[in-house]
């Protein structure tokens, strides 16, 4: 309930987010729904008009108004289209926004297939609602208007169409809840199909490798039935709505048309009024516009709903403090975070990592040892405890002090930006970031990352060089985790490496840890690793052990215990 509570929210804000072109469509729209009121008036006028001798001014009166629902009908689709773009880009923009501020945790909690449908299919549904909702009133007026019109030419007429339009208003609100449900079913199960896709895409190397292309196929459309399941259902409702409309509508205007016969010969009304009620029982009779508009409604409410439940998520609130002189100081009280299962990642941790000190961080495989490190950074807030950088909580932190202090570098770097160059200051302030316009290879903070993570080299030799684009730049798992690492050392206290050197040779691994430690007590280093020599040439290691820190001491110390050795051996490189 909450969900579609924040679904009509939401659809109701979208219909602002039109602006002028949403005003100006439905000024055009009425304007146009009175131009087709009048015409059967003016039709009718004309008629006896021409059986008194005198038409004129009727049909003139009469082909003004065609002329008018001819432009109505034009603006009405030109200021709709701008509109709804209008709405949509908004609506992406803020959602995209959400997305990035939200904690990392949370868009796990669905795949970004999934996401990439509700940014792109499912805003747009929901960016059609300013038309939809103005379309929709616009569209019950003439039907309404036929009511009074009749009324006005003979009371009966009135009350026999406004009858058939109860039994068929009756009609269309099944439809509407029925086909609310049957499409947001159609949308969460395409998600589903979305999300499984890009996970097997990503990973088309290894399905390849395994030989499971069947296997992954039947995983992928696993919600195929499901999906049409859904949309023969919306079909289905769709038809039969259309068919109870298309079966009651000529009846009732048949109806109406024998009463109007009737009162005609009963003298009640004259020749021409009998055209105007002819042309209001068909206007009234035929609702199948506005069984055209409540569909388009139902999905636009349907892409609001699965829009707002994203939205709804609370992002992580950024503080307003920045940092005090000082080289990185970290300290970690009581930190514990719980998975969606309630299991915990890391429980009671508590860790004083000195200013300019390298702290290697190792345990075995689900120790915990990615999360501490996504916590000493502020990727995500622990659900208990608190996380301090020189002497500041990071909940208190600016964002842009914070990510000026702390950089990261992961063992599966995603590289983004156009360039190389753009990759590699990303990280960096706005004029490093950028291209030199003087036609040299590289700004100088660009190029000296480059060099002290060892990849200038292989940058000089693509073809542009740093203005190389991404998508034509084949790199090997070490080049790019190189660049990720590039990226990451604009960090100014704290460089946090989660496994980043794991697709190195050991030489480059050596050239590159001799290049980060070069800048000694100027800046902290948190090294996720799974490697003993890294672990020998930190400062101290801290050892988890089930997500708890069970020892922090320099690695020949925490050596000799059989356990702490154990932590090695499955990589090979203990003894």
């Amino acid at each position: 309930m909450q969900t579609l509570a924040a679904g009509d929210g939401l659809l109701r804000r979208t219909v602002r987010e039109g602006g002028g072109w949403t005003a100006v469509l439905a000024a055009v729209a009425l304007t146009g729904a009175a131009a087709e009121l009048l015409l059967p008036a003016a039709l009718g006028r004309a008629v006896d008009a021409a059986l008194a001798g005198d038409s004129r001014w009727w049909a003139v009166s009469a082909c003004g108004l065609v002329v008018v629902l001819v432009c109505t009908d034009t603006l009405s689709d030109l200021a709709g289209g701008y509109g709804a773009a209008r709405a949509t880009a908004r609506l992406r923009r803020h959602l995209l926004r959400h997305l990035f501020a939200l904690d990392v945790r949370a868009t796990r909690r669905h795949p970004v297939g999934d996401l990439v449908g509700r940014l792109v299919g499912q805003a747009a549904d929901a960016g059609q609602a300013g038309n939809s909702v103005v379309l929709a009133v616009v569209t019950v007026l003439p039907p309404l208007g036929s009511v009074v019109a009749l009324t006005v030419l003979e009371p009966v007429l009135g009350a026999t169409l406004l009858a058939g339009l109860g039994l068929l208003a009756v009609l269309m609100r099944a439809f509407v809840t029925d086909a609310s449900a049957a499409t947001a079913g159609y949308q969460q199960a395409l998600g589903a199909i979305a999300g499984r896709l890009l996970e097997s895409l990503t990973g088309a190397r290894t399905i390849a490798a395994a030989a499971t292309t069947r296997r992954e196929e039947d995983r992928v459309l696993a919600a195929l039935p499901e999906l049409g399941r859904h949309g023969r259902r919306g079909w289905e409702l769709l038809a039969r709505a259309s068919a109870r409309t298309s079966a009651v509508a000529p009846l009732l205007q048949l109806t109406v048309i024998a009463v109007g016969g009737y009162a005609l010969t009963a003298g009640w009304l004259t020749p021409g009024q009998l055209v105007s009620a002819v042309r209001y029982a068909a206007m009234g009779a035929g609702l199948g516009g506005v069984l055209a508009t409540l569909n388009h409604l139902v999905r636009s409410r349907a892409g609001a709903d699965r829009v707002a439940e994203l939205l709804a998520r609370p992002v992580v609130a950024d503080g307003d403090r920045t940092l005090p002189p000082g080289r990185g100081g970290l300290r970690l009280r009581g930190v514990s975070v719980h998975g969606d299962d309630g299991r915990p990642i890391l429980a009671g941790v508590d860790l004083d990592v000195p200013a300019g000190a390298t702290v290697a961080v190792v345990g075995t495989s689900g120790a915990g040892k990615s999360t501490l490190a996504a916590v000493a950074g502020r990727l995500h807030d622990p659900d208990v405890g608190e996380v301090r950088l020189d002497g500041v909580p990071l909940r208190e932190l600016d964002r842009a002090a914070l990510r000026r202090a702390v950089g990261y570098a992961f063992g599966r770097p995603v590289l983004i930006g156009a360039t190389v160059h753009d990759a590699i200051g990303l990280a960096l302030p706005a004029g490093s970031a950028s291209p030199p316009a003087d036609g040299s290879p590289a700004t100088p903070p660009v190029l000296s990352a480059a060099r002290t993570a060892a990849v200038a080299d292989v940058v000089a030799r693509l073809p542009d060089g740093f203005r190389t684009p991404l998508e034509d730049t084949p790199l090997s798992g070490g080049e790019a985790q190189r660049l990720g690492l590039a990226r990451a050392l604009a960090a100014e206290r704290l460089l946090i490496l989660d496994d980043a050197t794991s697709s190195l040779d050991t030489a480059t691994e050596h050239r590159i840890a001799q290049a980060v430690a070069g800048r000694a007590g100027e800046r902290t280093r948190l090294v996720v690793t799974h490697r003993a020599a890294t672990a020998e040439a930190a400062d101290l290691v801290a050892w988890l052990d089930g997500g708890r820190l069970r020892g922090l001491a320099p690695h020949r110390r925490l050596w000799v215990d059989p356990a702490y050795r154990a932590v090695f051996l499955p990589a090979g490189d203990g003894s």
